[in-house]
């Protein structure tokens, strides 16, 4: 009796567009997270900064500050790397015996998510690795509304060509405004990774904050947020005021 063939190894890579005839693979990505805190009413959101920057910096965490727009004691701590694992071992010590251990976190506010790839990319690495990063970091983009959503799931069973086309609608509005210099994108998948089951993280920086505001409003009217969208939220909004860039 004949032994049944072995299943073909999964391949997890990331994949864009080809180039002369062969497929862009690469199996890297950036883990992005974003973590909100509230502090406490007998200490200074201002020193709270402070101390947290001084702790980045000196650490060499590449990460960005903001103060909420809607809680003026609420700061928020965006971080990233390639490693999963500098989440517990370099940001988490800030928060357990580190400038954050007197903040509280702010129930169900934490995002976290990967980059990934459409298929579609010109230039997969520099997709994957250096735009979302070269975007938080911008200097000149200060504002952010950071948000998690989650799609109807009978949105996963379409044909991929009906699927395409809503995607590719949303994607021409958003390269609209990032040809404008109005509003520039981070996206994130959270499949898996998420505590309240949500599919995607999406951030909008730019250096105003109307245009961030406009782009989820002309949104709404697509296919795909009108029709296929569960659950979008809990929005943050919030203005950069710090950022570490480290450099090898």
């Amino acid at each position: 009796m004949s032994r049944p063939e072995a299943p073909a190894p999964l391949d997890l890579s990331e994949r864009g567009a080809p180039i002369d005839g062969a497929p862009q693979r690469l199996d890297r990505r950036l883990y992005f997270q974003l973590l909100v805190f509230d502090v406490a009413p007998t200490d200074s959101p201002t020193s709270a900064l402070s101390e947290l920057s001084e702790h980045l910096e000196q650490r060499r965490i590449e990460s960005v500050l903001y103060v909420d727009l809607h809680n003026p004691r609420g700061i928020a701590l965006l971080t990233w790397s390639e490693d999963p694992d500098h989440f517990v071992k370099a940001v988490r010590p800030l928060v357990d015996h580190g400038p954050l251990h007197s903040v509280a976190a702010r129930e169900g506010w934490s995002m976290f998510g990967r980059t990934y790839a459409s298929g579609y990319e010109r230039d997969l690495a520099h997709w994957l690795l250096e735009r979302p990063r070269d975007t938080v970091l911008h200097e000149e983009w200060g504002w952010a509304i950071w948000y998690p959503l989650r799609r109807k799931g009978p949105f996963n069973r379409l044909d991929p060509k009906e699927q395409g086309a809503i995607l590719r609608e949303h994607g021409t509005i958003g390269r609209q405004y990032g040809a404008g210099d109005l509003a520039h994108d981070v996206r994130l998948a959270c499949a898996g990774l998420d505590s309240r089951d949500n599919d995607f993280v999406i951030g909008l920086v730019g250096k105003d904050l109307h245009p961030l505001s406009h782009v989820v409003q002309t949104m709404r009217g697509t296919t795909q947020t009108a029709e296929w969208m569960e659950q979008m939220g809990p929005f943050f909004v919030g203005r950069k005021v710090w950022q570490h860039r480290h450099e090898p």
